[in-house]
């Protein structure tokens, strides 16, 4: 490739980040459901002709990295013309888990047959069928989790494919919420093609297409570059999720990573993890293929441009069959959620002892997942809530740990008290930090969270959590983090603690307390200057 510009290039990479920074925007602020519009569950970016990634919105870190292999199941399985737009949720054909639903818009230049660009955009939906309102509950098989959405037209030709929209809402509690979000997204990849034209009219395709490859090239060279400035070896890791909800028994996920500086690669092994469990805990191949891309991004500099490249110099190993990369028919909500939490904690953990100065303790490693749906007394229709709970970040080698921050594969917001209120037959008791949860050391972990909220329904309440039984580990002396717990507090005042997986139903006067956990401290205690 002949030499761009620097300045040039620089440009272009502000232009494509703000393109699917716009798309995140639009889709924000057209959403129905509080988890997208105030939560920010949602992610946008762009693609080039081969389906490479050329920028991504800061948005959230589980969906982006899996985000790749949703375009090419879709580019794979349909045949897309100028005003198609392509939908799919499902975990074995590029996605995550079956609330997570991708819409995919191929952008046409000029009357060609091919398209020039992707523009994609990904969003949780706070209910897409299944056992569990809200769709994340602790089921044994992925025909449980709700509909199952393999690559198809949504959109053709411009106009919307009525007998897919109408299979899709008949299967979900909250159609009219499912509907307005998907319009949202819509509109998203809209923007994401209005905005790419504009700039292709303005160079010419062919002037976009180099600087696209080069950019994907400058990420590659600048990965490259921090992996020759690691130690030459193999690090080794493991940690544990609590169980599966089903049985008792501890969850092992292993990982080596041998670093080559010479060649500037990185080979990340999983094997010697568990075996898929019965349980919604599992990971499919994206997710873990993004907890890798998420922690070595990470090295980069914040300008650093997160296209395809980065993953160029990465071999990723994750034997089939195992917890970070299943089979059907294993269930995989809680994968998304939990397990790639946890695989993050793992490779952090390992790449602590190639860089020690640079890898925080453990942060809260569970996204304590909260699902609550029922009849709603003042409307007479269903409601389905859904929230991931912030807790502690771990304390870094040079400061404290954040209090009740969304870290790692999350990067969502909690729903506001008045937005959480408006929206659902709810009160909210209490919500605040979780004093004194933050494991100790030079530098401490920071605090989780405490959310109680009171219904003013019956509803199902179902949690999703980990770190229960683990607790965030610190690093280089520090102490580990507080554990995580939820309990029930029925009317007449009596507590009953909740499992992390798993479903109840209570009562119009009861209650729900989240209490998160706290980041891992780092260095030992007293040695602070």
């Amino acid at each position: 490739m002949k030499s761009v510009d620097p300045v040039e290039l620089a440009i272009f990479q502000s232009s494509m980040h703000s393109i699917a920074e716009e798309m995140g925007a639009a889709l924000r602020r057209t959403a129905i459901s509080p988890n997208i519009k105030e939560r920010r569950d949602y992610s946008c970016a762009l693609f080039d002709a081969e389906e490479r990634v050329i920028a991504m919105g800061d948005h959230m870190p589980v969906h982006l990295g899996a985000m790749p292999m949703s375009v090419k199941a879709a580019v794979d399985a349909v045949r897309m013309e100028e005003g198609d737009v392509a939908i799919l949720n499902d975990p074995y054909a590029g996605g995550t888990h079956l609330p997570d639903i991708t819409l995919v818009l191929p952008v046409f230049v000029g009357g060609g047959s091919k398209p020039a660009f992707y523009a994609a955009a990904r969003a949780h939906h706070a209910d897409v069928g299944g056992m569990y309102a809200g769709s994340m509950g602790p089921a044994q098989e992925i025909y449980q989790e709700g509909i199952r959405i393999p690559p198809v037209l949504l959109m053709r030709r411009g106009e919307m494919e009525r007998g897919v929209l109408s299979l899709l809402l008949a299967n979900v509690r909250t159609p009219e919420e499912r509907e307005g979000d998907l319009a949202a997204q819509l509109g998203a990849c809209r923007v994401g093609e209005r905005r790419i034209l504009e700039v292709v009219e303005k160079y010419g395709l062919a002037k976009v297409e180099e600087l696209a490859g080069e950019l994907v090239a400058y990420s590659e060279r600048l990965m490259r570059a921090e992996l020759r400035s690691m130690p030459a070896g193999t690090f080794v890791a493991e940690d544990f999720l609590d169980d599966d909800g089903v049985t008792d028994a501890p969850i092992r996920i292993a990982v080596k990573m041998t670093f080559d500086p010479e060649a500037g690669s990185v080979e990340i092994d999983f094997n010697g993890s568990s075996p898929q469990v019965r349980g919604a805990v599992n990971a499919v191949y994206p997710i873990t293929w993004s907890a890798c891309f998420y922690v070595l991004r990470c090295l980069l500099a914040e300008d650093a441009p997160a296209t395809a490249g980065v993953m160029y110099p990465v071999t990723v190993k994750a034997p089939v069959g195992t917890i970070v990369n299943v089979v059907p028919p294993a269930a995989v909500a809680g994968g998304n959620v939990e397990c790639s939490q946890r695989i993050t904690d793992v490779l952090l953990r390992a790449l602590a002892q190639a860089a020690p100065e640079r890898v925080p303790a453990a942060s809260y490693g569970t996204m304590s997942n909260l699902t609550i749906g029922g009849l709603d007394p003042r409307t007479g229709g269903p409601f389905a809530y859904y929230e991931t709970v912030a807790g502690g970040m771990g304390a870094r080698p040079n400061a404290d740990g954040i209090d009740g921050v969304h870290c790692h594969m999350t990067n969502s917001l909690n729903t506001p008290v008045e937005a959480l209120e408006y929206a659902y037959p709810f009160r909210v008791r209490r919500y605040g930090y979780r004093a004194g949860s933050g494991g100790k050391g030079k530098f401490r972990g920071g605090d989780g969270l405490v959310r109680e909220i009171e219904l003013l329904a019956d509803s199902q309440v179902t949690m999703l959590a980990d770190r229960r039984k683990f607790a965030p580990y610190g690093l280089a002396g520090g102490e580990e983090g507080a554990k995580g717990r939820a309990v029930w507090i029925k009317a007449d005042g009596s507590e009953v603690e909740l499992r992390g997986k798993g479903s109840v139903y209570a009562e119009k006067g009861d209650a729900v307390r989240v209490e998160t956990p706290g980041g891992g401290g780092w260095g030992k205690a007293g040695n602070r200057e």
